[in-house]
């Protein structure tokens, strides 16, 4: 038959591909019906019998037999005459099935069939991979650097599946060659046209939870739970955790002897600062315990507009803002409330920001970014101390101290 070479063609699909028989004949039927529809208008009256095992497939037109010079639709009736070139003892009234030849079809419709075969049979494979990523939305996976762009990495799985890696979704130490594996959490899958675009990232918090999961035997038992997660990629993380069994210390189960259970995530995430701390329903305890490493000695808090005030010993200050104010950033994301941090004896301070007559805004923040945001905040600093830790210069730091003295000198 002239569809034996159609026919292989889908067999290599099917193979390749391991389409089931059912969805390959239901794909093939599809094919075939709209070249049909292509070259007489209609699909209705035809059969189509298939046996892609054997690579057999055969076309049947179906007609009613007309009176010559009676026939209205070419499609569903044919002459008597005509009828009786197929079958000598056909009568008018009766149905005429006749055989479609592919080479009926004409050249360029065979063409058009196969690339209509092979578009389907990739938009059921990308259907596939589409529905296969998508279930794995949130969990980790690994594969393997194909190719490195500018604003993104473009990795390839086992089975030759693209994913994508963008620049943002990198922690900024991420430093990858061709043929490195990296692991991260599958963040999207979307159909882009018929093609699914899967998005992989390491920035993301589920990536950390994820992470605990696998390196944390009692966080994959179920036996602590990962309240909440919050990170400033590469730099520094908060993960709240929790446990229904009081026998369990969830804390020191996640970070182990000597931080031995945490440290393989530490190191995977580009050494990024992990703080494990206690969930408690207890708000002041639980902003207390988000603040850590800093001791907090006193707390007040208004529900109403989610904002804390925070009173903490000068020397615990620094703890409570961190580097960059990442701990108190994070401090705020984990707990949901704004946090305000105050020295004890803040009452006899004046707040930086009301010499801002005299003081630029910018050279403000400055000091604000390092937790120095009152008057004896910054003259607890002797200049040179204050030189190393403000990205200031020190004619600008002398000046602004110069300022601050004037004031409670007078």
């Amino acid at each position: 038959m002239e569809n034996l070479a159609l026919i292989d063609s889908f067999s290599e699909f099917k193979d390749d591909k391991l389409i089931d028989r059912v969805t390959l004949m239901a794909i093939l039927e599809d094919v075939f019906r709209n070249a049909l529809n292509r070259k007489y208008g209609s699909d209705e009256n035809f059969d189509i019998i298939i046996n892609p095992d054997k690579g057999d497939l055969e076309i049947w037109r179906n007609r009613i037999v007309v009176a010559d010079g009676e026939v209205e639709d070419d499609n569903s009736e044919i002459s008597l005459s005509d009828a009786q070139k197929i079958e000598p003892d056909f009568e008018v009234g009766e149905d005429v099935s006749e055989e479609v030849k592919l080479i009926q079809l004409g050249r360029r419709s065979i063409l058009a069939l196969r690339q209509n075969l092979i578009s389907k049979i990739h938009e059921h494979d990308n259907t596939n991979i589409y529905k296969q990523f998508k279930d794995l939305e949130g969990e980790i996976y690994t594969a393997e650097v194909h190719h490195i762009r500018h604003r993104a990495i473009i990795l390839l799985d086992d089975e030759g599946n693209e994913i994508i890696l963008p620049k943002e979704k990198q922690i900024p130490s991420d430093f990858f060659r061709k043929g490195d594996n990296v692991r991260g959490i599958i963040e999207s899958v979307e159909l882009k046209g018929n093609k699914p675009s899967i998005v992989m990232s390491r920035a993301h918090p589920m990536f950390l939870e994820k992470l605990f999961e696998q390196e944390i035997p009692e966080v994959f038992d179920g036996l602590i739970t990962v309240k909440k997660v919050v990170r400033i990629p590469g730099e520094k993380a908060k993960v709240a955790v929790d446990s229904y069994d009081d026998r369990i210390d969830p804390v020191g189960a996640c970070v182990g002897m000597k931080g031995s259970r945490i440290h393989g995530i530490v190191r995977e995430l580009g050494n990024e600062n992990i703080d494990v701390i206690n969930y408690t329903n207890n708000l002041p305890l639980y902003i207390t315990r988000s603040l850590s490493p800093a001791k907090v000695t006193s707390i007040k808090i208004d529900e109403v507009n989610k904002r804390a005030e925070v009173i903490l010993k000068p020397e615990e200050v620094s703890k409570a803002i961190g580097r960059g104010g990442h701990n108190i950033r994070l401090a705020g994301y984990l707990t949901g409330y704004e946090i305000d941090v105050l020295r004890e004896g803040a009452e006899e301070d004046v707040e930086l920001s009301e010499f801002s007559d005299e003081i630029e805004a910018w050279v403000i923040t400055e000091f604000k970014k390092v937790g120095l945001d009152t008057a004896k905040s910054i003259l607890d600093y002797d200049l040179k101390d204050l030189v190393k830790r403000i990205d200031l210069e020190e004619e600008t730091i002398l000046e602004v101290i110069n300022i601050l003295k004037e004031e409670f000198e007078e």
